[in-house]
């Protein structure tokens, strides 16, 4: 594509085709929007309605649930060289989208916590344990994943199971937990449990269990209620020197934590990723309640929260598409990324969830409704999908520690990443869970901060949009030279520091700099296919919101600029296409 003064100016170079791997899977999403059905339509089966009144029975969707079932579902969670379809986190992350964006009871429900547990034997299993695992997701079997207990736990990560070595080989597993998502009805159980009382990084192992191989010792809890993601059904399980096999451990003994922490990093991106869908839905609901009926333009009193939320959506989309992409193509290097993914995103929609109740006012409570409904469930469901408060503290607790080795290191000094990064179509190495890192790494992210400010400098003072955004870009340089400083003044890394709120605050300031540096980086590499994306105002608005988050100084807003996105935004609306970077369309 040429390049103009207000379109992407650097790593444009004309249109691009997808890659069949990419066109495969955002054929499967659109297959699912199909089966799935106008969410609208009031005789869905599968529909919002449908869908909200099963939640409000405390009940699963049993219907959609066997429908995605039999589209083969479960193999998405099955990496290709066993059989299934996962070959990136990214394009899982389109697949589910369609399912997210009706409930994400449904999302979790149905499948992707069962790529949660087996992510642990994908990663270090062995053969037998991986072939094993395959077969019972591509015959419609489920996984479910046994935390082990965190600081600042919520109910589903309090408690957890001890194992000792047993006498005649193998392990006695004891314990109890009271929240295990589809504990009732999984084929297998992946259990993090302690196998050393001492609080080291080797404290506990991982266990493939077979329930239908457990005789003695093992107890179902009744099912629990919970405040969020009713349609979930959360069961407990209770172990009493219940024996297991010695070859039910995955990896090697003491392994636990560092499998949990370098599996969490797709955990954590998918998440974010798939509720962006959910919030979709809920801007449409806001959308909808400002135009029913009316002939009139949008009262001037929605724009700023309608575009700006639209603005937040893509700048989330971003950041999280970059991350999952990131898991294929540096997958020794994506740690801190992904805890700042999961620790910036459901923050960001939570906020933007107050400002769409402003817009909906009353119509947001109407519960169960079709058109409206959506804030109310997400607002219920959000928290519990991000693990609330407990996501938050692992989150610093992963990217807290890295900053001072970050300032002293990394920024300003390391090398851009590869352009194929922020590039769609580009065709990427597959996710190979092996490969995940929870060591150094440095920060490409913030390498491709500094070089898209460098690259917009020649425009800046010139006016417009792209003026703006090149003021942008180097404010958050400017912040990022701030932290450095900052940063390289922290003490040692203690569990008192952690608390610190001064140095949390270091954390929150870095994790929103990442958010600016992918927004900057997907806009670059725009190739002119979607007019929108590669022009300016929809990456000047996300960066604006982001800047005032920061405190940073940010221009006032270039004329046009709220226009364009809220006219993209309502051109989406009557297409029925989403609000994300892809745009897709969904069933009518």
């Amino acid at each position: 594509m040429a390049t103009t003064a207000e379109t992407s100016p650097v790593r444009a170079g004309g249109a691009r085709p997808r890659s069949p791997g990419e066109t495969a899977a955002l054929g499967r999403a659109a297959r699912l929007e199909t089966l799935l059905g106008d969410p609208h339509d009031p005789a869905n089966p599968h529909g919002l309605r449908a869908l909200f009144a099963a939640d409000d029975r405390r009940e699963v969707p049993a219907e959609t649930e066997r429908l995605l079932a039999g589209t083969g579902l479960g193999a998405e969670f099955v990496p290709a060289e066993y059989g299934g379809r996962l070959t990136r986190a990214d394009l899982l992350a389109k697949v589910l989208r369609p399912v997210f964006r009706r409930d994400v009871a449904l999302g979790f429900g149905s499948g992707i916590t069962s790529l949660f547990a087996t992510s642990a034997v994908w990663a270090a299993g062995d053969e037998q344990q991986r072939r094993s695992t395959a077969a019972l997701l591509l015959g419609q079997g489920r996984a479910a994943i046994v935390h082990h207990e965190l600081a600042h736990a919520n109910a589903i990560l309090r408690d957890e199971f001890t194992a000792r070595h047993a006498p005649d080989g193998g392990y006695l597993l004891s314990g109890r937990k009271d929240v295990i998502i589809n504990a009732a009805r999984a084929g297998a159980y992946v259990v993090y449990a302690r196998t050393d009382p001492a609080r080291t990084p080797r404290s506990h192992s991982v266990l493939l269990l077979r329930p239908d191989r457990l005789t003695d010792g093992v107890h179902h809890l009744p099912r629990v209620e919970t405040s969020g993601m009713r349609g979930c059904r959360f069961s407990g399980l209770r172990f009493t020197d219940c024996p297991v096999p010695e070859g039910a451990l995955v990896g090697r003994p003491g392994e636990g934590v560092a499998l949990a922490l370098r599996t969490y990093q797709v955990n954590r991106c998918l998440i974010a990723g798939t509720v962006v869908a959910a919030a979709d839905t809920v801007l449409h609901s806001a959308v909808r309640a400002v135009t029913a009926g009316r002939s009139r333009p949008v009262a001037r009193r929605w724009l700023g929260p309608l575009t700006g939320v639209f603005a937040d959506l893509l700048a989330c989309d971003s950041m999280a598409t970059v991350a999952l992409r990131a898991l294929s193509l540096l997958p020794d290097r994506t740690h801190v990324l992904a805890a700042a993914v999961k620790y910036v995103v459901p923050d960001l929609l939570r906020e933007n969830l107050e400002e769409l109740s402003t817009v909906l006012g009353s119509r947001g409570h109407e519960r169960g409704s079709a058109e409206y409904g959506a804030l109310d469930k997400l607002v219920r469901d959000l928290p519990v999908a991000g693990l609330g408060h407990a996501g938050t503290a692992a989150c610093q607790a992963v990217i807290v520690p890295q900053l001072r080795a970050l300032a002293e290191r990394s920024w300003f000094a390391d090398r851009e990443p590869p352009p194929e990064l922020f590039r769609t179509g580009a065709d990427l190495p597959d996710l190979d869970y092996r490969l995940l890192s929870i060591a150094g790494g440095g920060d490409f992210l913030a390498a491709s901060l500094v070089g898209s400010a460098a690259r917009l400098a020649d425009v800046r003072g010139v006016g417009g949009q792209m003026a703006a955004l090149a003021d942008l870009a180097e404010a958050f340089v400017t912040e990022l030279r701030a932290l450095r400083e900052a940063c390289r003044n922290l003490p040692p890394i203690t569990r008192g520091t952690l608390a610190d709120p001064a140095v949390c605050v270091l954390g929150d300031r870095y994790a929103l700099v990442l958010a600016a540096a992918a927004v900057l980086g997907v806009w670059e590499g725009q190739d002119g296919s979607d007019p929108f994306l590669a022009a300016p105002a929809w990456a000047v608005l996300a960066l604006t919101r982001i800047g005032g988050r920061l405190g940073v100084p940010v221009p006032d807003l270039p004329e046009g600029c709220a226009e364009t996105v809220l006219e993209e935004l309502l051109r989406r609306f009557r297409a029925g296409r989403s609000c994300d970077l892809d745009a897709t369309a969904a069933a009518r």
